[in-house]
Order: structure tokens, then C-alpha cells, then sequence
């Protein structure tokens, strides 16, 4: 008798990795979420800027932002924080656009990277950043072209460079929360091999991987920002993407514990923390009042990035999450999930929690009204 394999194709033949849509078997109870328990203020989105032109006056825009705040009413959103706010010159411009929805939308200033080589530059974007905040800017937002961009003299300018430091200060003594984005998802920082768990998401963006080359280490990114963080105490810094950390919450939660000064955000981190529920749901009891809510939503991200597509079926993956019990459910509104092959479990936190990182939290840090 001819002994068969134990792996059998269909009649079509091999399938290959990007072809494989598997369909859980599990019959598991269901709760999707439509509309979160409390009023939530995402503290991460960029609504204007990452190429997006603002045009107060275009019919397109105006539609564009109804829309926005009718899915806002759906989904019990309060406030959108848009970080891609620019400089005291592009700021009156966001702030005109979004003035017909009150406090619904509000705008970040960034530092203008395009000068940090001139001579007193630090002192120049100190100035800088009290007049994006007398036009409105509530938080400063750094991208991570600090640390693994941003060049003098075709080396990497490291996050701890003393040159910046007047920067930092000024945020602190005008009460500009630093809203930092440093390194990458750890996998970003390893081979682009058969071991490395976003190995689909790296084929797809090859550029988004900073292994080798005279890139740092992540750990020593991390390393860099967490000095910037020491030597400045007055200051408010808020770590996106749970610091890009989040496959390591024990030394996220270390972090908190060392600086008083410190917050975190989940933005486009809940395929990381839903997959490990029970570490998650023990970091969120411990952190309560240091983690904010955030998505990193983008409109019309489109499908590549539905993990930060700004619709409601986005944010209901993470009402899904926050709230209820749910097993082995997709962490993005997708097909293939986005960032790896997983799913997620639910960690239900309690009112108690839940109304501090809707919401408080933030209310708080940004000086917003509370609920």
C-alpha cells in the first residue's frame, strides 16, 4: 500500500504564504463594540500634515471633516488630537479648518528639523514653540526622524544631544507635552528572514527595516530618550506606542515607575497587547493613571494600513479590546492581519480604569475637560 502524505493539497495546487486566510474553527462568544462606554479623547492622529495640504476654504476638506465628526458622534469620540500640526505658520491654517467644531479637533506643534543645523537653533525653536502654542498648539510632537533621520555631516543626531536642550525646557515652562515617537516595532530592528514575525509587512516596505547599516540599536534609542527624560523633570513626555515597547511591558512599566514625568499611548500598538492579555490587563491596573488612549489614525489610510484607518471600524477593534472578554479576534478591520499573523484577546477593564484611559488621563496631561 502506497502511504500517503499527511500534507495534501487541493486540486489548485500550493497556495502561498500571502494567499493564506485561514478561518477559525473556534466557537467562542462575540461582543463586537460600537460605541465606547466612555467619551474618549485620542491623544495621537494626524488629521492635517504627512503630505495632507490644508485648505480651510476646500468643499472637499469640509466634507471630509463632517464626516469625520459624524463618525466621531457614532463611535462616542470627544476629541482628536492632530499631532502633524507643523509651525506657527501652518497652525492658524489647521486651527481655521477644524473652527466650526469647536474643541472637537485639536493640533500639535512639531520642530522644524530643516533648520537643526544652523547655529543656535534649540534657542530658535524654544521661541518657536510659544508661538505655535499662542496659535493653539497644545502638545509638541517629536517623530522618529529624531534618532534615526535626521543627519549633520551624514551622521545620525542622536535624541540626547545636548544642543536640544532648551527645547525641552521650553515645552516644559509652557506646558507643551512632549508626544515622542522613538525606534520602531522590535522586529524592525532584526533580519528580514523567515524568524522575524512581521516578515510579510517588511517584504511589503523593506524601507521600514533598520537593520545593519549605522542605524543604533533600539535599546539604545530607547536609552537616549530616557535621558532626555531624566535631565528634564519639569517636563511632560508621553511615549507613543507605548514607547514602541509594547512586546515588553515589563520594562515599559519600569520606565513609568522611574519617571513621574512620564505617559504612554497605545496607537497602533493593539496587535501587541492584545496577544498578551493577562500581561497587558496586569499593566494597565498598575499604569491606571499614566496610559492614554491613542491610534495613530490617519484618514483615508486606506488597506494596507486599515490599523490606522480612521473609521469606525478601527476604533471598535479597540473598544473590542478595552472592554470586553472576547477571544482570538482580529486586532485591524482586514483580511490578513496588517503587522503579523495573530489575533487578539479582550483584557475588560473596569469603569474605574476604563473612564481614566478613554479619557482622564488625558484630560489631564492636556489640559482638557474631564468627564
Amino acid at each position: 500500500m502506497t502511504r500517503r502524505s499527511f500534507f495534501q493539497v487541493s486540486a489548485g495546487g500550493a497556495i502561498t504564504l500571502p494567499q493564506f486566510e485561514p478561518r477559525s474553527m473556534l466557537h467562542v462568544a462575540e461582543h463586537p463594540t460600537a460605541r465606547a462606554k466612555f467619551p474618549v479623547i485620542d491623544v495621537h492622529t494626524h488629521l492635517f500634515g504627512l503630505g495632507r495640504k490644508v485648505a480651510a476654504e476646500s468643499s472637499q476638506e469640509r466634507a471630509e471633516l463632517q464626516q469625520i465628526a459624524q463618525w466621531m458622534d457614532e463611535c462616542n469620540l470627544a476629541t482628536l488630537i492632530n499631532l502633524t500640526g507643523g509651525n506657527s505658520e501652518t497652525i492658524p491654517g489647521i486651527r481655521k479648518a477644524v473652527a466650526q467644531f469647536g474643541n472637537r479637533f485639536v493640533t500639535g506643534a512639531e520642530p522644524t528639523w530643516s533648520r537643526a543645523n544652523e547655529s543656535g537653533y534649540a534657542q530658535w525653536q524654544a521661541g518657536e514653540l510659544a508661538k505655535c502654542k499662542r496659535e493653539g498648539a497644545i502638545s509638541l510632537k517629536v517623530l522618529k526622524t529624531l534618532g534615526l533621520y535626521l543627519r549633520e555631516k551624514g551622521k545620525l543626531v542622536k535624541i540626547d544631544d545636548s544642543r536640544f536642550d532648551p527645547m525641552w525646557e521650553a515645552a516644559g515652562a509652557l506646558d507643551l507635552p512632549v508626544e515622542i515617537h522613538t525606534g520602531d516595532p522590535g522586529a524592525f530592528f532584526t533580519p528580514i528572514d523567515r524568524f522575524n514575525e512581521r516578515y510579510e509587512e517588511l517584504q511589503r516596505h523593506p524601507e521600514w527595516s533598520f537593520y545593519g547599516r549605522d542605524f543604533p540599536s533600539r535599546h539604545e534609542l530607547h536609552e537616549a530618550r530616557n535621558r532626555v527624560v531624566a535631565r528634564h523633570p519639569k517636563t511632560k513626555f508621553v511615549f507613543l506606542h507605548v514607547g514602541n515597547d509594547a512586546e515588553d511591558l515589563g520594562e515599559v512599566g519600569q520606565w513609568l515607575d522611574r519617571y513621574s514625568n512620564l505617559n504612554v499611548e497605545i496607537g497602533a500598538r493593539l496587535g501587541e497587547l492584545g496577544r498578551q492579555p493577562r500581561t497587558s490587563r496586569k499593566f494597565f491596573e498598575r499604569h491606571q493613571d499614566r496610559i492614554m488612549f491613542g491610534t495613530d489614525a490617519t484618514p483615508n489610510a486606506g488597506k494596507e494600513y486599515p490599523q490606522q484607518d480612521l473609521k469606525p471600524a478601527m476604533y471598535r477593534c479597540y473598544f473590542r479590546f478595552l472592554e470586553t472578554e472576547d477571544e482570538y479576534f482580529d486586532y485591524a478591520p482586514s483580511d490578513v492581519p496588517p503587522q503579523g499573523r495573530w489575533k487578539i484577546y479582550g483584557i475588560a477593564l473596569p469603569d474605574s480604569i476604563l473612564k481614566k484611559v478613554y479619557h482622564n488621563n488625558a484630560a489631564r496631561v492636556f489640559k482638557l475637560k474631564a468627564v
